[in-house]
Parts: structure tokens; C-alpha cells; sequence
């Protein structure tokens, strides 16, 4: 019998649901990129104006992970996990009727809140419904919903952009929205996670420490890696990051408790999502501009062109996924990071500015097929060392280091680029696209050797710490 056919009425709706939220999510942050040209130009926006569209949605969903997932585990994750749907909705409308580019920041910084609580608890909803044997297969089936968000976001983006108006990328959410709330109340059972008071001096010094780090991030490029307003950020993220690991090593019910970390595989995990995802979203974010700028192509065509590298994690992560719970989450994740790595080199090199199309979707391949490899194997990695007690903050964690990853993904293969090219013309933008892909192959050989220290193999019952973790068939809840 298939794992498909084992799955209970409540598993299948879970996933069904997790993943068309995660999906809808992701679809979002990417169909965006495609439509900023077009939104300048009716709102009259200025390039600073601009930038903030993308960053007040980037800021508010780093900062506000953690946030999502103890909101979960305190007052309900369904019932959370439909407020985020909700508010994504609502605020996704906004963005689409807002008549001035200040009203549409404001309105994607709401939006980026709701993504914020959505993913963690996504990721948590998913994992409880299914016991340990079985969750390498779902977050392989999650994993491809997710990768098939990736590889149509552009496509889309561009599609609508060009075929109807930008305000029309954001109205694809309303009604996806609609229709999951009231299915996620009527078909997802309740959950929670360890009861009692809300850490609050934790959210507070965590939201500092992420909002601080992610603001120097995207703004440094921009206004200088050595100006004031880039080393305050720092500082303050720092300072703040430190302070909220002192206190989770005092509170009795810290945010995040800190014994997660001595297991290998969750710490391990982390580091390894952190820069698998900054390789992928920096290799991505200037291989989508590369035709627009060298080749004169529109924004349906560089999205179309993008393709090779989405379509292996939409066709590879569910096998991925089961194949990870049979011969273990570490050599799928070292294989795919070495492949990530070998993809992004040769995609730095073989792009000069003569070349062929053709010549770069080999890279593009190799380098899918080693995301599609890791993530599902990672993400598995992560959740089942920890009890089903803690899913809710070691999701939230591990959803806040891959945005942070991504948003570092981003900033320095960036300022490499500025630092050796630009946008003079395809000559210039191709003198800093090759280094800042090759920053790209570093940070995905980092991933590689972050994986090392994982456990070669997990040991039977090492998920059942707690007797959530016991439960089969649709034991996500703990009423």
C-alpha cells in the first residue's frame, strides 16, 4: 500500500492546506520582482520608494517569525494559522487598491506580518499531523508545492504584469484567502504547545535582534556597508540578539528554549538552511535580471527563462522527502548542497556576455536538483529532533533563519556586484554578475560544510522525546 493511500482524511487536509498557504506565500514574494517597473511607473515611485515595497514586506516577515509560531503554541495554532491566512488576504487587497506608493508599503509590511504567522505554523501543522516515519514524505510533497511556487512566481508575475495590470498580483491572494480560512476551521483539529505566560521580554528582544540584523541587510547596500544607519542596525541586532540568548538562559518559559541547540541536527540544520537559502535567493534574484539587462527580454521571458531551475524541486522534492526518512537526512542534504555548489560555479562561469541561453540551464539544472535534494532533507532534519512539544518554536526558528538567510543571500552577493559591475549596460552588468554568483558557490559550499556534523543517521525513537510524539494517523492536536 502506498503512503499516499495510508494517509487519514485530516493528514491530507492538512498538507492540502499547509502547502496552499506556503504556496500562495511564497507565489507572492516572487510575482512582486516582476511588477516593479510597472508600479513605478503609475504610482511614481522613486527607486528608494521602490526598494521599500520589497523591504517593509522582507522586515516584517523576518522579524515577526518567532512571534507567529509562540502566538501559535499560545492561543491555538489553527486558529492562528487562519488569522494569518486572513490578514494576508486582507492586506494583499490593500495592496492592490492602494492609490500612492506610501499606502502600498504600509499595506506589504501588513501583509509580510501574515506571512509571518502563516509559514512557522504551516510548518508545525504539518509535521504534527504526521508521525516521524512519515514526515520525510509530507515535507517532500510540501517541499514540491513550495518549489512549484518558485519556479510559476516569475512566470506569473510576468504574465499578469504584462497581460492585465500590477494591482492583479496582489488580487490572486483574496480569493485563495477566502477559501482556505473557513476549510482550515472546519478541517484542521486544534492545537497547542506548552502552556503558560507569554515570554514576552523574549519576542520583544527577539523582534529588536531580527528587525535590526534585517534592516542592515537591506539597507546596506543602498546607503553603505560602513554608514551610520548600516552600524546602528548591526549593533542593535547584535546587542539585542545577545540579550535574548541571556535571558532564554535565565527565564523558566523562554521563547526559545536553548537545549534545542545541543542537538546536532537541529543547530547543524539551522546553518545549513541558513546558507542553502541565501545561495538560492542570491543566485536567483540576479539570474532573473541577467536576460532583461543583456538581452533586451521582457519580464514574462525572464521568467520563463528561469524555469530549468524551478522544475527539479517541483518534480524532485517529494521523492526527496521519502527518501530521506529511509537512508537519512544527511546525505541528502551534503549531496545537495555539493550540487547547489557545483551549479552555481559553473553558472558563474559559463555567463559571458556572447553566451547562449542554452548554456546556462545545464547550472541551472544541477543547481535545482541540489535545493530539491537539501530542503526537503533539512527540514525533515530539523523537526524530528526536537518533541512535538517544541515543533512550534523549532519551526519558528527554523522559518526566521531562512528569511534571514535570504535576505543575506541577497546583500552581499549585491555589494560584490556593486562593487564590480552595475547597470551601465550588459558589458558592466555582466562584470558583476559572474563574482556575485561565484559569492553565491561559496555560500552553498558553507551549507555543505555546516552539514558535516549531522548525525549520520537518526536514532530510532530520537523524535518520541515527548509523549505528543507518540501519536499516529492525525495526532497533530493536543486539545
Amino acid at each position: 500500500m502506498t503512503d499516499e493511500v495510508r494517509t487519514t482524511p485530516v493528514q491530507r487536509w492538512v498538507l492540502a492546506l499547509s502547502g496552499l498557504a506556503s504556496f500562495m506565500v511564497i507565489l507572492d514574494a516572487l510575482v512582486v520582482a516582476t511588477a516593479l517597473s510597472s508600479i513605478r511607473k503609475d504610482l511614481g515611485a522613486s527607486l528608494a520608494e521602490l526598494e521599500w515595497t520589497v523591504n517593509a514586506y522582507t522586515l516584517s516577515f523576518a522579524v515577526l517569525l518567532m512571534t507567529g509560531a509562540v502566538l501559535g503554541d499560545r492561543f491555538g495554532r489553527r486558529r492562528m494559522f487562519a488569522v494569518g491566512l486572513g490578514l494576508f488576504g486582507l492586506a494583499s487587497a490593500a495592496c492592490a487598491l492602494a492609490p500612492d506608493v506610501v499606502t502600498l508599503i504600509a499595506a506589504r509590511a501588513v501583509q509580510g506580518a501574515g506571512a509571518a504567522v502563516v509559514m512557522p505554523l504551516a510548518l508545525t501543522l504539518l509535521n504534527g499531523a504526521f508521525p516521524p516515519h512519515r514526515r520525510g514524505w509530507a515535507t517532500g510533497i510540501y517541499g514540491s508545492v513550495t518549489g512549484l511556487a518558485a519556479m510559476l512566481g516569475p512566470v506569473i508575475g510576468g504574465l499578469v504584469t504584462e497581460g492585465l495590470s500590477w494591482p492583479w498580483i496582489f488580487w490572486l491572494n483574496v480569493p485563495i484567502a477566502a477559501v482556505a480560512v473557513p476549510l482550515v476551521l472546519a478541517r484542521i483539529p486544534e492545537s497547542k504547545g506548552p502552556g503558560g505566560r507569554l515570554d514576552l521580554l523574549g519576542m520583544v528582544l527577539a523582534g529588536i535582534g531580527a528587525l535590526g540584523l534585517t534592516w542592515g541587510l537591506v539597507r546596506a547596500n543602498s546607503v553603505g556597508w560602513m554608514s551610520a544607519e548600516t552600524v546602528v542596525a548591526f549593533v542593535v541586532g547584535v546587542v539585542a540578539t545577545a540579550g535574548f540568548v541571556g535571558w532564554a538562559l535565565r527565564a523558566r518559559a523562554p521563547m526559545l528554549p536553548l537545549r534545542l541547540f545541543r542537538s546536532r541536527a537541529f543547530s547543524a540544520g539551522n546553518a545549513v538552511i541558513f546558507c542553502v537559502n541565501a545561495a538560492m535567493m542570491g543566485a536567483i534574484f540576479f539570474t532573473a535580471q541577467l536576460p532583461q539587462v543583456t538581452s533586451g527580454d521582457g519580464p514574462l521571458m525572464a521568467g520563463v527563462k528561469l524555469l530549468p531551475w524551478g522544475v527539479a524541486p517541483f518534480l524532485i522534492a517529494p521523492r526527496a522527502g521519502a527518501l530521506a526518512g529511509r537512508i537519512g537526512e544527511r546525505p541528502l542534504i551534503l549531496v545537495g548542497a555539493a550540487l547547489l555548489t557545483v551549479g552555481s560555479a559553473l553558472l558563474a562561469v559559463v555567463s559571458t556576455l556572447h553566451r547562449s541561453y542554452a548554456v546556462t540551464v545545464i547550472p541551472m539544472v544541477i543547481a535545482g536538483v541540489g535545493f530539491s535534494l537539501a530542503i526537503p532533507a533539512v527540514t525533515k532534519a530539523v523537526v524530528s529532533a526536537v518533541a512535538m512539544e517544541d515543533m512550534g518554536r523549532a519551526s519558528g526558528t527554523f522559518s526566521t533563519l531562512r528569511q534571514l538567510g535570504g535576505a543575506f543571500g541577497v546583500a552581499i552577493p549585491a555589494a560584490v556586484f556593486a562593487a564590480t559591475g552595475g547597470y551601465a549596460g550588459p558589458s558592466d552588468f555582466i562584470d558583476g554578475y559572474r563574482p556575485a554568483i561565484a559569492v553565491t558557490a561559496a555560500l552553498a559550499l558553507a551549507a555543505f560544510l555546516a552539514g558535516l556534523p549531522l548525525p549520520r543517521r537518526a536514532r530510532s525513537g530520537q523524535v518520541q522525546a515527548g509523549p505528543v510524539a507518540q501519536e499516529t494517523g492525525s495526532g497533530a492536536a493536543t486539545k
